[in-house]
């Protein structure tokens, strides 16, 4: 007996994972598969009649109309990303391929939800550029924006300070406490030093107890006195009564400021981290 494939179809577009759309030209929608459900929250029946823009992303309007266009003059697109507004509020992403049916008049469209690829793909981005534990800055991105820090400077003969921050006795922390309890400690010293500084500033964990603090902008070296100032009193501030009774490590800070100790990125790390060490080898004589 021969298999009536065209009376297939349908059902086989109503199992399929993704959703087939077909959009008319006035830009409504006339058919829809019963997996929008999964996607976007709504049945078949809520969207049919709708404009397929209707529960878009409204940042992501623009672009999509250019998608649009580019579909009706007959050129399919493939790999098209958007988002769009689930039912309940939340957002989708969503993964497209579109073309135009000249004959029938009307945009067909395979939507995927690709929302758990594009986390990963944030998440994969962020932890490039990002210290795991604290999720500050880490050494690479700093490195960047230091670079990037002083051209600006150059270019508009702005200040800038670099301070080199290094927690004194903190190895007794974790020689004691254990690394558990160090980490923690570390986190806390990340937040409040976050506390310290702006938007355009840049804070970053180099590795162990080393932060480093990136001063934009800078108009006077009473502005850095300042900078250090505040550091030091949140860091004297004490622990959470989860610590037990821990006693917040000190730190050392060595500063730079371009230009006068120095016009490049190694000579700046250079100088702050000598700053740094004579400001240690200072503490402990006066201890």
């Amino acid at each position: 007996m021969p298999i009536d494939l065209q009376s297939l179809y349908p059902k086989l577009i109503h199992l399929m994972l993704d959703t087939v759309f077909v959009v008319d030209g006035d830009h409504q929608i006339v058919f829809v598969s019963d997996a929008c459900e999964s996607l976007l929250g709504y049945r078949a029946d809520e969207l049919i009649g709708t404009l397929i823009t209707d529960h878009m992303h409204p940042d992501d309007l623009a672009v999509t109309q250019a998608s649009i266009r580019r579909v009706m003059n007959g050129q399919p697109h493939l790999d098209f990303r958007n988002r769009y507004l689930r039912k309940d509020g939340s957002i989708v992403h969503i993964l497209w391929s579109a073309r135009w049916s000249e004959e029938e008049g009307v945009r067909i469209g395979v939507a995927r939800d690709v929302t758990a690829l594009m986390q990963a793909e944030a998440e994969l981005r962020f932890l490039a550029h990002h210290d795991p534990l604290t999720k500050l800055t880490n050494r690479s991105l700093f490195y960047d924006r230091l670079d990037s820090g002083l051209s600006a400077a150059r270019r508009h003969q702005n200040g800038l300070a670099l301070l080199f921050l290094d927690l004194n006795d903190f190895k007794y922390i974790n020689d004691i406490h254990g690394h558990a309890v160090g980490d923690a400690v570390l986190c806390t010293v990340a937040r409040r030093l976050e506390s310290c500084v702006r938007e355009t500033d840049t804070l970053a964990r180099m590795g162990g107890d080393e932060f480093t603090v990136l001063l934009t902008d800078i108009q006077s070296a009473d502005a850095v006195s300042k900078k250090v100032e505040q550091i030091h009193m949140v860091m004297a501030e004490p622990l959470d009564a989860e610590f037990g009774g821990l006693r917040m490590p000190s730190c050392s800070i060595g500063v730079a400021s371009y230009p006068a100790d120095g016009e490049d990125a190694a000579t700046l790390l250079s100088h702050a981290d000598d700053d740094m060490y004579r400001m240690k080898r200072f503490r402990s004589v006066a201890r």
